[in-house]
């Protein structure tokens, strides 16, 4: 019968080493970090348990599950603290070889702790579980913040936002999406969502996690549709060279649903790094469209050249000429006139000044737009009124 009733404890804490590693396989959590979890919790249990304060050691075999629990009390002559210290002759009922200044342990059977401390590791256990695996996820997150992430959309929910607006309150309804990313869930707000874009449960898409901010609850990750950081991992995914650094994404601007700019790069003068962006019959730029949908994307070549840049950034839109107006060097800014042919200014301005709006972003310069006409009858006003300049000075020294 005694062998018996052991054999089902060692069968009992065999498998608790056994459940301890399927947790750490399916949840990633560190096996032993659960186990030292357990064993303060034992201590803390006991000690509530019994209502004192001895040196409680409780180990758990890493192997067996087999479980060691004992304390140690000082041998004085003199007892002041019955939780740590014990009389010699008390210690040498226990033990015959004791002596003043040494000290005698006593074992404890674990069964004796009781459902009250049974149930207070439980808890722990269950809390210890709990933080770790928000430990993990905010870890593994916090390296993904800036990168792109595929998920799959659980639900929506609307949230009333109070804003004020002309010094008058007004409430908004903020649609909340709350996507699946494996081990995590993130949100995407309104701001982040494309209007253009229709979402729905069950709709798997990629998103680019914008921030991951750390809670008492555990991570809450931001996710977004309109970072152009979207628009970047898509072209290092789907073009190898980017992702191999032969070619270089140096700005992106974009307005999500509408229109993107992006301006690459390649030190190697033999290859043509927006028509290996572009890919084969456009193939490569399609593969990214597919994912974003409507958007239109312009690729054009950086350079280091303003001027260059400039024209370059203004695509399609042909340019005539480029005036560095100012620089930082000078005033802190960066600001430069363009003149087009009449027949482009529309195109170089774009819908709404969406075109130069998006180029001024790409390059960080100012630019100010003009037509040849205007630009000739500018200057042509500027050389009369210099004439007229000139003829006064004439003028007046004829007189004196």
């Amino acid at each position: 019968m005694a062998r018996k009733k052991k054999q089902e404890a060692d069968h009992s804490l065999k498998d608790f080493i056994e459940a301890l590693d399927e947790i750490n396989k399916s949840k990633g959590i560190d096996k032993e970090e659960i186990i030292v979890a357990v064993e303060q919790a034992l201590v803390a249990a006991y000690k509530k348990d019994t209502r004192s304060n001895v040196d409680l050691v409780v180990n758990i075999n890493r192997t067996t599950g087999a479980i060691d629990a004992f304390y140690s009390k000082e041998i004085v002559e003199e007892v002041e603290d019955e939780d740590k210290e014990i009389s010699l002759h008390e210690a040498l009922v226990l033990d015959k070889s004791a002596v003043l200044g040494g000290s005698v342990i006593t074992h404890i059977d674990p069964k004796g702790f009781g459902r009250i401390a049974t149930q207070n590791a439980k808890q722990l256990i269950i809390q210890k579980l709990k933080e770790s695996e928000r430990n993990i996820i905010s870890n593994t997150f916090m390296k993904k913040k800036d990168e792109m992430v595929s998920g799959v959309i659980q639900r929506e929910e609307y949230k009333e936002v109070k804003k004020m607006i002309h010094g008058e309150t007004v409430i908004e309804q903020n649609r909340i999406i709350h996507i699946d990313l494996g081990k995590a869930e993130g949100i995407m707000n309104s701001q982040n969502q494309v209007k253009s874009e229709h979402y729905h449960p069950g709709m798997r898409l990629k998103v680019y996690v914008a921030d991951v901010i750390i809670t008492t609850r555990g991570p809450q990750i931001i996710l977004s549709r309109t970072h152009p950081g979207l628009v970047k991992r898509l072209f290092e995914e789907e073009v190898a060279e980017i992702s191999d650094g032969v070619v270089e994404i140096k700005s992106i601007s974009r307005e999500a649903g509408s229109r993107s700019k992006l301006a690459v790069y390649s030190e190697d003068e033999q290859i043509d790094p927006v028509g290996t962006c572009i890919g084969p019959k456009g193939i490569r730029i399609q593969n990214v469209l597919n994912e974003i949908g409507e958007e239109k994307i312009d690729i054009i070549k950086w350079s280091e050249d303003p001027v260059e840049y400039i024209k370059n950034a203004l695509a399609p839109a042909e340019v005539l000429k480029v005036d560095i107006l100012q620089t930082e060097e000078n005033d802190g800014k960066n600001s430069a006139m363009v003149v087009v042919d009449d027949s482009q200014l529309s195109l170089a301005i774009g819908k709404d000044g969406q075109n130069v709006r998006l180029a001024a972003r790409l390059t960080g310069w100012k630019i100010d737009i003009k037509s040849k006409s205007k630009f000739e009858s500018e200057n042509a006003d500027s050389e009369i009124n210099i004439l007229d300049s000139v003829e006064e000075v004439l003028l007046s020294e004829d007189e004196e």
